[in-house]
């Protein structure tokens, strides 16, 4: 995505999207054709269960031959800020993949989470919570795409006492980053043959702010004739969801309220362990657990090694897809897919008994 347009190349991308529809690969991602050259990857185990998952994905990519490498870094959620080397690994490699960073509550301490996207732009976050065949769940045919704005908003910061006992927090809302989430949604849907965005807001209370929201979304909204455009109350989006949630389709929404929207929808579509997710800006991409995360499990899951790995590889084949290598990531999602369809090897939070290690063999042996 060159930081000119996130529509730059739509057209050559929209026949090699329509081939991967066509012969039905699930495209998670706006896929491009790459040279096949090795790619660096930084790499961030963070706390709590990072480092089981962020080493699953490193045994199924070593297996796979993945033309990848890593590099490691340990950053906690407790540091001050992120070091300045983590940083400009990134900026070199443009791609990282990260395990949870714990996120203090209270205390004055800000959320790394939170400083990589803005020290990166990393402006969009993408959520894809879908149905995975063999893990029951009570909705079917959820496929939702949620694309959130990622560097204002509530999450500006900007916060002070004003007088003992009395803060104020400000929401910050602009133009320019309710333009551009809005292109990259309606782009995504575009590429990835999707048929509507949903736009979620509470502008019938914060008029001004959630306004400038959705003037901007109309606006790009009339770019895209192929798409069909809607909007839905943040309230009632929540309610929508977990009666209908087949009904949505890409949602773009502010930074707020796209958290509680990919939560929510994660929850209904098989829970925050299956769910994959990247945070993407004009120059650099952030591969994550999809929804939750500044969740980095309990210490049961950490000492019996059973946290879930599944949605950092489904992850993985997401930044796979981003750095070009799409056979690699079909193979790996077909994998992860086939495990979970077997129901055999399922971890704590999906009804099963098995440990992170007994899932990552299991994809591995699925492997084509």
């Amino acid at each position: 995505m060159g930081g000119r347009s996130i529509a730059a190349g739509s057209m050559k991308l929209k026949g090699m999207v329509k081939h991967a529809i066509g012969s039905g690969r699930s495209v998670t991602y706006m896929p491009r054709p790459g040279d096949g050259a090795p790619r660096g990857v930084t790499l961030i185990p963070g706390d709590g269960i990072g480092p089981l998952v962020t080493r699953a994905v490193e045994q199924v990519m070593e297996a796979m031959h993945a033309p990848v490498y890593f590099e490691r870094y340990e950053v906690h959620g407790d540091m001050k800020r992120v070091p300045e080397e983590v940083l400009e690994s990134i900026r070199k490699n443009k791609v990282c993949l990260k395990g949870g960073l714990k996120t203090p509550v209270g205390g004055g301490v800000s959320s790394l989470n939170v400083q990589l996207r803005k020290e990166l732009d990393l402006y969009a976050s993408l959520v894809n919570c879908f149905n995975l065949p063999g893990l029951p769940t009570r909705h079917h045919n959820v496929d939702i795409v949620v694309i959130r704005e990622n560097t204002e908003g509530e999450y500006s910061g900007l916060e002070h006492e004003v007088v003992p006992g009395v803060v104020e927090s400000l929401k910050v809302m602009t133009k320019f980053c309710s333009e551009r989430i809005a292109k990259y949604a309606f782009e995504y849907a575009y590429l990835n043959n999707r048929k509507t965005v949903t736009a979620v807001h509470k502008a019938n209370i914060m008029k001004l702010a959630d306004g400038l929201f959705l003037e901007s979304c109309r606006q790009v909204a009339t770019k895209y004739p192929s798409i069909k455009y809607n909007e839905i109350i943040v309230d009632n989006c929540c309610m929508q969801l977990v009666s209908k949630p087949e009904r949505f389709d890409v949602m773009v929404t502010p930074n707020l309220y796209g958290n509680l929207v990919a939560n929510t929808a994660a929850g209904i579509a098989g829970g925050t362990g299956v769910m994959p997710g990247g945070n993407v800006g004009g120059d650099h991409a952030v591969f994550e657990q999809g929804a939750s995360a500044g969740n980095v499990g309990n210490e049961k899951l950490v000492e019996q090694k059973e946290a879930n790995p599944v949605a950092l590889l489904l992850s993985s084949a997401m930044m796979l897809r981003h750095l070009r290598f799409p056979s690699f990531a079909d193979r790996l999602e077909t994998a992860v897919k086939r495990v979970i369809s077997e129901g055999k090897y399922m971890t704590k939070d999906l009804g099963g008994v098995s440990t992170t290690q007994e899932v990552v063999h299991a994809v591995i042996a699925n492997l084509d």
